[in-house]
């Protein structure tokens, strides 16, 4: 087995340029020669078209009715040669795929005018007959040279085909390298700015975390934190009475007999959506609560409230304890004691400049959250255009690899 060459993309084109030169510059130069004659062959198609329009245009100017039809015939027939010949386009840079193009647009443009030149010079006949002789002598040149070019297109410089791909291909990838080497640069930057917005956002959660924790704030954090335990509290103590007081609640909206006064059913409400608050405005013995509660134990006992008898039991149980053992006093103190610190907190004027600062740096936190949003989805815009390129990369090298064994049975290798 032979051994594998390796190159970089740098080296490739210069090392197979050299292996090639004596098959590829032959025939490239000689596809070169073969455009140029076809050009300039084009070009005396396209002049002799137009003696054909102007020496049948001076014609029809004669008014003679002799020839007056045969020559708006041709006057007809050269101006559609001269737009034909005008429309084929020559290539500017010589390739097989280039080339080919030509001379399938110049087959077409051909074809066309062989059907026309059958039909239409018989009738234009016997008048014009020298002019359309030196169009046909032209002509025929120019089907001759097609020939030749396709010749040369399918015999010859098909064999290069894959070569000159070759070198496309390189092109290309050398293009694609400076590609990834800007996508990289450009992926490390955005990480580089999406570093410094999260570590500003980590200085500002600190500032945040520092502010809440110390002096006024940080005692006023503290107390939300214990109000919300109470809240828990309050609410396991009064577990059994949530439903009871959704029933009397609907009694009393309904009109039904509920007994309880409009502050009552106001206090009701509170306990139902706010425990804590409701609590912890009440007076000492929480006196309302227990209002409530009379009249919640009446309606169970009169049937106004439907419950299970376990879910009545349990009602009934933590009614007593509450009326005969005041089981919430401690709980009720702790909660309007609560409320006072927090008051009292909320109120100093050290909790509301700090407060201050506290939204200010949210509203920074909030709008950096935005900024690393945004960066972040430009370094995945810039990572899967650094691994499409890559990807695209690793494809042609395969194919360059490929082409090379095929035209020239040597394995390489793109590093």
């Amino acid at each position: 087995m032979s051994d594998v060459l390796k190159f970089s993309s740098k080296d490739i084109r210069g090392w197979l340029k050299q292996e090639t030169g004596s098959i590829f510059n032959p025939v490239h130069a000689k596809a070169q020669k073969l455009v140029d004659e076809m050009h300039r062959m084009l070009e005396d198609l396209s002049e002799v078209s137009k003696m054909l329009l102007d020496n049948s245009g001076k014609e029809i100017e004669k008014r003679n009715m002799k020839t007056y039809k045969r020559a708006r015939a041709l006057n007809k027939l050269s101006r559609l040669f001269v737009d034909r010949m005008r429309q084929i386009k020559v290539p500017n840079e010589v390739t097989y795929d280039s080339f080919d193009k030509f001379v399938q647009e110049i087959q077409r443009a051909f074809v066309v005018t062989d059907v026309d030149v059958r039909n239409w010079f018989p009738r234009i006949s016997p008048f014009f007959i020298l002019d359309r002789r030196k169009f046909l002598v032209v002509f025929e040149k120019a089907k001759e040279l097609l020939k030749d070019l396709h010749d040369f297109l399918t015999k010859e410089y098909v064999k290069t085909k894959t070569l000159e791909e070759t070198f496309h291909l390189i092109g290309k990838l050398q293009i694609l390298e400076q590609q990834l080497a800007d996508f990289k640069e450009q992926e490390l930057k955005i990480v580089g700015e999406r570093t410094s917005v999260e570590k500003e956002m980590a200085e500002a959660q600190q500032r945040i975390a520092d502010l809440k924790s110390k002096g006024s704030i940080g005692q006023l954090s503290q107390t939300g934190t214990e109000i919300d335990a109470l809240c828990l509290e309050i609410k396991h103590n009064l577990q059994h009475l949530q439903k009871p007081f959704i029933k009397l609640q609907s009694l009393a909206t309904h009109g039904e007999g509920s007994g309880l006064t409009p502050e009552e059913l106001g206090k009701l409400d509170q306990y139902l959506e706010d425990p804590f608050e409701a609590i912890a405005t009440e007076t000492a013995g929480h006196p309302v609560l227990k209002q409530i509660l009379e009249k919640l134990d009446r309606a169970i006992s009169e049937g106004k409230l439907k419950l299970k008898p376990e879910k009545t039991r349990k009602a009934e149980q933590t009614i007593q304890n509450i009326l005969t053992k005041n089981s919430l006093a401690t709980l009720h103190q702790k909660c309007v004691d609560a409320k006072a610190r927090k008051t009292q907190l909320s109120a100093s004027a050290e909790v509301a400049t700090v407060q201050q600062d506290l939204s200010r740096l949210q509203q920074h936190l909030e709008n950096l959250a935005r900024k690393r949003g945004i960066i972040e989805t430009e370094e995945n815009s810039a990572k899967r255009d650094y691994n499409d390129t890559l990807e695209t990369i690793r494809s042609h090298k395969g194919q360059i690899e490929k082409n090379i064994f095929s035209f020239m049975n040597r394995k390489v290798r793109i590093e």
